[in-house]
This record gives structure tokens, sequence and C-alpha cells, in this order.
């Protein structure tokens, strides 16, 4: 072991979303000693590899939807050259390496110590840092926090490695001609959403009659049915057992079952995304060595203050697997700051895992707060459960034929003779900016005649929220 070469009041490892957020508020605003330690590019999944570019490839995929929607309003748009998508994924990428540089002057502007490198728990107060050039030092610290977030998962079947995960989906320089999309949560769902209206011929395999299936029903339903009006593929019910290369070069052949195809088909394709859940990055902490516990899964078992069963040890983010949102992490990373590092007066303070919004940057977009409509149910009883939902087309569809019209459904859950609000789902243009300020309304326990003594605001779709009978 490597003779100790620093010490400090708090070590975090894992710089993405919550590591970042924890590392700046003890040191800067509470002026703890404070070194990070990251393998990878700053900012995590996040910045790089998630929420990020993802979005920015939502915003052009919405752009080519707008453009194709223009022509019922009288526009003529002539394209004269296709979309330039290496063009468009350079720029992207210099965006998300500007992110890099910011969250670099954000450390030093703090007084946090950064080091490059990959950490391994020698004990509850050090750690060993294998660094860039292969040589190691030792970190003692009070307090280590470990926020190392997650990687995606490739199944283990013949030829999975030919695929990619979402990651890789940020590398690639063109779009492919037929991708072969497998898993059914959200990345899986934005993705298939990118892919289509970026102009790839997209197949979605999901393992079950739906996707999304945390989320209630009715958006389960609506997105389901609206993805294959809009042409993707949906393959139901579907397994996967080979994948080949194809003698045309940079394609696939890929081997599966569905509930169409239940003995089997093959399908050529130029790229294959596997989708199919994540796992937590911690191969290499050498957990057990000091018995911190995980769960079934792998994932840290921290409670709601982010205590480990480790004495000063803590964790939070993906790699806890509690609610893997990068605004959840950073909420966290400031609470747990706080307490540690800020005196009596936050000695309670943690983060409130409860009623946390969340979106899916699909086509269109999903928004949730609270329970769904079943889990509602069962947790307070049918008797106690009222349920307000409206289905319409919101007006930018007004020019529209009806083949082009999209969905737009809202539904409140309502508990008790109060009606207070304990779910809210919404689907349709706008979702996402929309449940930010309704989940506040939520958030301080709104009751459903809170919302019906809100004047609408006309014409919009999320009058309809404080209009619903």
């Amino acid at each position: 072991m490597a003779p100790i070469s620093k010490e400090c009041d708090f070590l975090v490892i894992g710089i993405g979303s919550g590591g970042l957020a924890a590392a700046r508020r003890a040191s800067g605003q509470w002026g703890a000693k404070t070194i990070a330690i990251e393998s990878n590019r700053l900012g995590g999944t996040c910045v790089n590899v998630g929420c990020v570019p993802k979005k920015i490839t939502w915003n052009a995929a919405a752009i080519a939807e707008t453009l194709h929607e223009a022509k019922p309003y009288g526009f003529n748009i002539k394209e004269v050259a296709p979309f330039d998508y290496k063009t468009f994924k350079h720029k992207r990428d210099e965006y998300v390496k500007k992110l890099n540089d910011i969250y670099a002057r954000n450390l030093a502007k703090d007084k946090v110590e950064y080091i490059h490198g990959r950490a391994t728990l020698l004990s509850k107060n050090e750690v060993e840092v294998r660094l860039e050039d292969g040589s190691k030092e030792t970190i003692r610290a009070q307090k280590i926090l470990l926020a190392t977030g997650g990687h995606p998962n490739i199944p283990k079947i013949e030829g999975a490695e030919l695929g990619i995960t979402s990651d890789g989906f940020f590398d690639l320089e063109t779009m492919p001609k037929r991708v072969a999309l497998v898993g059914a949560g959200y990345i899986a769902v934005e993705m298939a959403g990118m892919f289509h209206h970026l102009g790839s011929e997209t197949h979605l395999f999901i393992r079950h009659e739906n996707f999304l299936r945390p989320f209630d029903p009715m958006i389960q339903e609506k997105i389901i049915t609206e993805y294959e009006r809009q042409g993707i593929h949906i393959h139901r019910n579907s397994s996967q057992s080979k994948i080949e290369k194809s003698d045309k070069e940079g394609w696939l052949k890929f081997h599966y079952a569905d509930k169409s195809s239940p003995n089997g088909a093959v399908m050529d394709i130029d790229c294959l995304l596997w989708a199919i859940g994540r796992s937590p990055e911690v191969e290499d902490l050498a957990l057990s060595k000091i018995g911190i516990k995980q769960d079934e899964r792998g994932h840290i078992i921290a409670d709601d203050y982010q205590n480990t069963n480790i004495e000063n040890i803590y964790s939070l983010g993906d790699v806890c697997g509690k609610v893997e949102l990068t605004p959840v992490a950073i909420a966290a990373g400031r609470q747990l700051a706080n307490r540690l590092f800020g005196g009596p007066a936050h000695a309670n303070d943690k983060l409130d895992y409860s009623n946390i919004p969340s979106v899916v940057f699909a086509h269109p977009e999903v928004g949730s707060i609270g329970l769904s409509e079943p889990d509602a149910v069962e947790k307070y009883g049918k008797e106690n459960i009222k349920v307000y939902r409206t289905d319409f087309t919101a007006m930018y569809y007004a020019m529209m034929p009806a083949e082009m019209k999209g969905p737009t459904s809202y539904k409140l859950v309502c508990l008790g003779d109060e009606e207070k609000v304990v779910g809210m789902h919404i689907l349709g243009t706008g979702s996402a900016e929309m449940l930010q300020g309704f989940g506040v309304a939520v958030k301080m326990g709104a009751r459903k005649r809170d919302f019906d003594g809100c004047v609408a605001i006309h014409p919009t779709s999320a009058e309809e929220l404080v209009t619903m009978k």
C-alpha cells in the first residue's frame, strides 16, 4: 500500500451530478477540505451520455417532426439536402466538452481538489487511487461519499457485443438505415422516437405487451399506440437468441422471436442498441472488503440520510438505485453536504424522496408525479380513489388531417373526500415543461378543488388540468 499522500475532510468518489453537487456544497459553502475523484469525464452519465446530449438530439428529432407537420399550415419546405447528422453530432460533442470544462472550473472555484483516477476502498477512512500514469496514491478522509453512478447492461447471448448501448448511441457518426432497439424503459422509448424522426427505420423489441410499465396504464397504452401510428415497429413478447455479422459490411443478422413470429425470425440491421437496464458502477470499489452492504442487484444500500451501514461512508445517486434521476442525485448531494458540514441548523437535512416528478422525452412527451392509478388503489383502496381523466386533440393539430393528429391525455388520481391529488399523469406536447409547475402544487398537497380554483389560461392544453369534471 502506498503511504498516505493526502488527507481531507470529505472525499467524493464519482463526479457525476450528485458527487459534484455534494463536493461543491461541502467545500464552497461550508469550507470542508474536499477531494473529488473521477475516472471518466466530469459530469457523469447525464452530461456526457445521458440527459444533455439526449435532449439536444430530441430537439433535433422534434424539429424534424415539426418540419413534417408544417405543410398543413401552408408551408412548402423543399429539402435541398438530407439532415447532416455528422455535423450535428460534432456540434453536440463540442457543447458537452464545454460543459466538462465548466464543471472543472466550478470545482476549482469552490476549492475542490480534483483527481482523475480510479478509486478503491482500503478502509472506512482510506482510499487508494490509481492515476492515469499507473502510479498510486492513498488518501485518508474523515468522510467518504460513493457516488459512482451506473453503466448500461448487455445481455449474455451470442454476439451481444456486436450491439451498442445508450453510451454508444452518442458515438454514432451517421444515422443507421434500420435499427433494432431492445428494451421497454424510458431510454429505449426515447431513443426509438429519436431514431425514427431522424430517418431510421426503427424496430423496438419489448418482452411484454407494453413498454414504460412502471408508468400509469394510460401512459403505456397511449404512447405505444402513438408510436405505431407514427410508423415505429413494435415487436411484442420478444426474445433474442443470437446476433452475427452479415455478409454485407457493417450489417448484422439479428435472430429473434416475437408475438408475430413465435418460432423465430432473422432481421438484417445496421445498428443494434441494448437498453435493457443499468447496473451500479461498483466493480473496483472493493465494497466487500470493508463490509458495505449491497442489495441483490448490487446497489449500495443507503438510508434516507444517505448513510451506508459503515460509519462515515455515504452513498447517493444511481449507484444506490433509489430514484435514478439527475436532479434527485443533485438534491441528495446538497442535502448530505449540508447535514455533514453545515452545523446544528442542518443536522437533520435530507432529501424527501416522495412525489418526485419525472418525464420521458418520447414523441409526444410524458410527465408523471405521484402514484399511478393501480398503485393508488393498492395503497388506499379503490373506494377511496377518484380518477379524473381527459383525452383530446390539442389545438396545434387543428390544421392537420386526422392521420397526422397526435394524442393528448391527462389524468388526476385523487384521494378521499378531500380529493388530495396523489398522482398526476400527462401526455402530449409540452408535458415536460408543464409538469414542473404542477409538480410544485402536488408536492404541496394540492386538492382537486385547488386545481379547479385556478383560472384557466386559454387556449392551452394545460387548461384541461384545471377544468376536468
